[in-house]
């Protein structure tokens, strides 16, 4: 009776575990609101700033015969759209929970990554199949036009891309926004030689060649981005996350004789969780012993909601039925 008692008494506590990870997230939730301000402003100003420069380089592309500018207005107008969607994403990701959506909508983050890069990908076909008609009949384009948009398209990306410098180092959602900048930056460098070569050899295939080139350059950069939020979408286990170490990790600890049942998943593009069933013969190991499994879960490998259940006895008959399973 007395285990029994202790058993159900340590259930209550893993609800009220529960809480205490609750007010954790709900701390870095408060803290989010802090940077949150200064995100809010970094995407006006970035989607602003990129909304202007795709209307005039898409009339600038049309005017100079440039499929090059035509290729980075749209990447720059996936861009805008990959900067609306991260915004969105960490608005919502700040949500805190509700009784219908108990994580919050961090997973928003999830989507968005996965939109995005779909996006991305769309755009890529549509500049492709312009190219390759510019290849069928190369017209001139216009060389000091296209250096000049393309040397305002460095200045624009480059500032986009230092209003994110600070959150990229620890959020995938904004790091995505930056790398995004860069590389348009890097394009609209691109364009910029490419205008400088046709301006000295008056090599018109020099254009189509350079937007083929930052095609190939974007899809590249975008396969892994693409790869990782469809990962996340189908709940695998984090990058950041070794499950064989996170298994060994547990089985070290002392009276936990053997485990099932482990699942680590992504809720956000920063947040981790994780469930497990741990067989302690020895008896239940107490509140402290959870607390302490709990922190260092959080520490070393970044899981943020763990929920662990623990089995003192029939344990071994289940591990075996559900190894079968497996």
């Amino acid at each position: 009776m007395g285990i029994g008692h202790h058993h159900h008494h340590h259930h209550d506590h893993g609800e009220s575990h529960g809480g205490k990870d609750h007010h954790g997230h709900h701390h870095g939730h408060g803290h989010h609101h802090g940077s949150g301000a200064t995100h809010g402003t970094a995407f006006a100003v970035a989607t602003s700033l990129n909304i202007l420069f795709v209307l005039i380089e898409t009339a600038a592309g049309f005017i100079g015969h440039s499929t090059a500018l035509l290729a980075d207005a749209g990447h720059n107008l996936s861009d805008v759209l990959s900067l609306l969607l991260a915004w969105g994403a960490s608005r919502l990701a700040a949500r805190a929970p509700s009784r219908r959506f108990t994580y919050g909508m961090k997973s928003a983050s999830i989507l968005a990554a996965l939109a995005n890069a779909a996006l991305l990908w769309v755009a890529l076909g549509a500049i492709l199949i312009e190219t390759l008609q510019k290849f069928a009949s190369p017209e001139p384009a216009a060389a000091g036009l296209m250096m000049a948009v393309a040397a305002a398209g460095i200045a624009v990306n480059g500032l986009s891309a230092l209003l994110f410098a600070r959150g990229s180092k620890d959020d995938l959602n904004l790091r995505a926004a930056f790398q995004h900048l860069m590389a348009d930056a890097a394009v609209s460098a691109g364009v910029v030689l490419a205008g400088l070569a046709i301006h000295f050899t008056a090599w018109n295939w020099i254009d189509p060649v350079t937007s083929l080139a930052i095609t190939l350059m974007i899809a590249l950069g975008s396969w892994s981005m693409l790869k990782e939020s469809v990962q996340m979408g189908l709940l695998a286990v984090p990058a950041s996350v070794n499950e064989e170490k996170l298994r060994a990790f547990l089985l070290a600890r002392p009276g936990i004789a053997a485990l099932h049942d482990l699942h680590v998943w992504p809720i956000s593009t920063t947040d981790t969780a994780m469930t497990a069933h741990i067989i302690m013969p020895g008896g239940h190991p107490g509140d402290a012993f959870l607390h302490g499994l709990a922190h260092d879960l959080e520490h070393d490998f970044g899981i943020g909601h763990a929920t662990i259940q623990v089995e003192t006895d029939g344990g071994h008959e289940c591990a075996l039925h559900s190894d079968e399973v497996v």
